[in-house]
């Protein structure tokens, strides 16, 4: 029995639509995803990846698998790596929710500080800087070259203040005046002007494969949130993951950025800058972005832990991470 996925169905959707597919299914969840539940499928010759949304109550616009999906399938021909899209399935009756089944990339995820201690000071340099190109690669894809319509991501800084808004209102499991507050300075202090560019909305060190030999990415994952908007938003939420208050989150011990090889927060942010030619004066307002964002999620995954509702462990602290989040994104917002 594995949460979330039924075999029998599973197999039959697949002996049906899955090209060579041998009909010896055999799966696994995998480790590490706090949303979204990710499994490793083989049939003895072949291996897939299936990502499905969580179980429990979904909110709305939420793990959307569609979404994930095309993006996943209209950057197949550019630079960026991704894993080949295959297979996406909205019909409710094979597991009950839509999910998106993608090629299996062999690569290693770099997600803790144990994982970061196999690395040399100059391999973690090396990493932490292949992100942040493969960051700067993305968000210099035209939207429109790959078929997305560019003015779709006009007015996306305040469509995530009221959205971040509206979701903790529907997650909250405590009294808090501070998610309140962080959006109303957000709202008050929104950047005149916007980028546009795809927007891959949780990019950070383990949403990433990496080669097993060399510092190379071979694919980046977890889509679910990707959308069309503010390039700075990506690289403000990356930095905040790469803060260790993002510990509880995460789930793993962090790893400790600026004291070992890899490059503290300034000089990533730097390194974006100039890979990507784009002004970074009002990085605090998007690092504050991150902050809300995060927190939210994180309150979200919370009330699904309280609920039973999660699969697998390091639940337990995340709910620890909201009010640190939220503090420092008003310190990065004064009033």
């Amino acid at each position: 029995m594995i949460p979330g996925l039924d075999l029998d169905a599973l197999h039959a959707y697949l002996s049906a639509n899955l090209p060579r597919y041998a009909g010896r299914l055999e799966a696994r969840r995998i480790a590490g995803g706090k949303s979204n539940l990710t499994y490793w499928l083989s049939d003895g010759e072949q291996q897939w990846v299936l990502r499905r949304p969580p179980l429990g109550p979904l909110t709305p616009s939420a793990h959307d698998m569609a979404r994930e999906f095309r993006v996943v399938e209209r950057l197949a021909p550019t630079p960026v790596p991704v894993a080949p899209a295959l297979l996406l399935c909205e019909d409710p009756a094979v597991l009950g929710v839509p999910f998106a089944i993608t090629g299996f990339v062999d690569g290693r995820v770099i997600r803790s500080a144990a994982d970061a201690a196999a690395l040399s000071p100059a391999e973690q340099r090396d990493c932490a800087f292949e992100l942040i190109h493969r960051l700067a690669e993305l968000h210099a894809v035209d939207p429109a070259s790959v078929g997305l319509d560019p003015t779709r991501a006009d007015g996306y800084l305040a469509r995530q203040v009221r959205r971040w808004s509206g979701q903790w209102e529907r997650v909250r499991t405590r009294d808090d005046e501070a998610p309140l507050e962080l959006a109303r300075r957000l709202q008050a202090q929104l950047p005149a002007r916007s980028d546009r560019a795809i927007v891959h909305g949780d990019y950070r060190l383990d949403n990433v494969l990496l080669a097993h030999d060399r510092c190379a990415l071979l694919a980046i994952v977890d889509w679910e949130m990707s959308t069309l908007g503010d390039p700075l938003a990506d690289l403000g939420l990356s930095l905040v993951y790469w803060d260790p208050m993002t510990e509880p989150v995460l789930g793993v011990p962090h790893i400790r950025a600026g004291e070992t090889g890899f490059p503290d927060a300034d000089a990533m942010a730097q390194r974006y800058a100039a890979r990507s030619g784009r002004a970074i004066e009002r990085l605090g307002f998007y690092v504050a972005l991150g902050c809300f964002k995060l927190a939210v999620i994180a309150e979200g995954i919370h009330q699904r832990y309280l609920a039973g509702d999660t699969v697998g462990d390091g639940f337990s602290t995340i709910g620890e991470a909201v009010p640190v989040l939220l503090a420092a994104g008003l310190e990065q917002l004064p009033a």
